[in-house]
């Protein structure tokens, strides 16, 4: 059952208010991909110089370039803003907004900085042990298009990690961080072996209390399916030493439901809390979170929580929504709420970003849980 009544969110309002001062007091290690992301909207008729009509859905946009095959064509693309971009850093400094302290290691420009990350370098401890990938994002109003140059992230290695970054270090961060944060595993070519490395090198003299590790694998449309049976064995061998959340958005937790065997039977929510319980009964991690566009749900111990979201049909940015979500989910778990809050803290989270293309604060996420937009 979905649920997002005035009550819950005035619950949730409360509680980020009254924990305002604690982010602060946590800590989260996060990596490992890095992009320049240009936004981008795709010409359709072209006014004058300054004035030109978009094509607004990708069935249009696919029709222009069915239209060409045999004949080629000329696309434009017009570029309406520059930003970090990657998963890892969109999340990281989406947290380190929260006030959380924030490290973020790397792929952000090698041995200098990439201009675009200084924001990021301004309010978290930032590291880069490659040079930075490039995305063009073509958005429009039914989703978007992300044309990546992700070279660099072959350099992104156990072994470059521990000559650039230093193997006691990442130790450090690892062993004592309250988050522990991998996204973009179908980019990074040799994630899963890093993986294994810390399962193998880093893991085993752990102790203390569990923190919470939260992977983000992002489309793996590209890889086969023994290398995402591959990562997902090792997510799960992550749970032994911490509480692990695996976080998906629909058409990625239809493919996971698939190398794992697990169907949804409708694209429904209850469809999809059907198959959020299926993948954690086959990965036996703490939480599987998935979310669609106009909802979110969770799933912890076999019981799944849905939480509405404020849909926003005409989004001022889209690239970013996703790893917002995730900030705000992370976030409500770090302050120790249940799902449904913290669900809630996510998608209030990726509706503020995707109307003002900022990344909230706390206090902003109280503001807009007690004025929800209309839809």
């Amino acid at each position: 059952m979905m649920t997002n009544a005035v009550e819950l969110r005035e619950q949730c309002a409360q509680k980020l208010l009254d924990a305002a001062g604690q982010p602060d007091g946590h800590t989260a290690f996060v990596g490992l991909d890095g992009f320049v992301d240009e936004i981008v909207h795709v010409v359709d008729q072209r006014e004058n110089a300054e004035t030109f009509q978009r094509i607004l859905s990708i069935a249009k946009f696919a029709e222009r370039i069915a239209a060409a095959a045999g004949k080629s064509t000329n696309i434009e693309l017009v570029n309406q803003r520059t930003k970090l971009g990657g998963n890892g850093p969109i999340l990281a400094n989406a947290l380190a907004r929260f006030g959380i302290r924030v490290t973020y290691l790397g792929a952000l420009g090698y041995p200098a900085l990439h201009p675009v990350f200084q924001e990021l370098a301004s309010q978290a401890d930032v590291h880069s042990i490659a040079e930075a990938c490039h995305t063009d994002a073509l958005e429009f109003d039914d989703g978007k298009l992300l044309f990546g140059k992700s070279s660099p992230l072959n350099q992104v290695t156990w072994a470059n990690i521990q000559a650039r970054f230093g193997r006691d270090r990442f130790a450090g961060h690892f062993g004592a961080a309250d988050l522990v944060g991998f996204v973009n595993w179908t980019m990074v070519p040799y994630m899963s072996d890093l993986w294994e490395a810390l399962q193998r090198e880093l893991c085993p003299p752990l102790t203390g209390r569990r923190r919470w590790m939260f992977f983000d694998l992002a489309d793996p449309a590209k890889r086969s399916a023994g290398d995402l049976r591959r990562a997902l064995d090792l997510i799960s061998g992550f749970q032994k030493y911490f509480e692990v959340i695996l976080g998906l958005n629909e058409r990625e937790a239809l493919a996971i439901g698939e190398a794992l065997g697990v169907a949804a039977p409708t694209s429904s929510a209850d469809g999809l809390a059907s198959l959020a319980r299926g993948i954690h009964g086959r990965l036996a991690i703490s939480t599987v979170v998935i979310h669609p566009v106009a909802c979110a749900l969770a799933c912890t111990c076999g019981t799944v929580s849905v939480v509405d979201g404020p849909f926003c049909p005409r989004p001022l940015i889209s690239t970013g929504a996703g790893d917002h979500f995730n900030a705000g989910f992370c976030l409500g778990k770090l302050l120790g709420f249940d799902n449904p809050l913290s669900l809630l803290t996510g998608v209030t989270t990726s509706g503020f970003y995707v109307r003002t293309a900022h990344s909230p604060s706390v206090a902003d996420l109280a503001a807009m849980l007690r004025n929800w937009p209309a839809r």
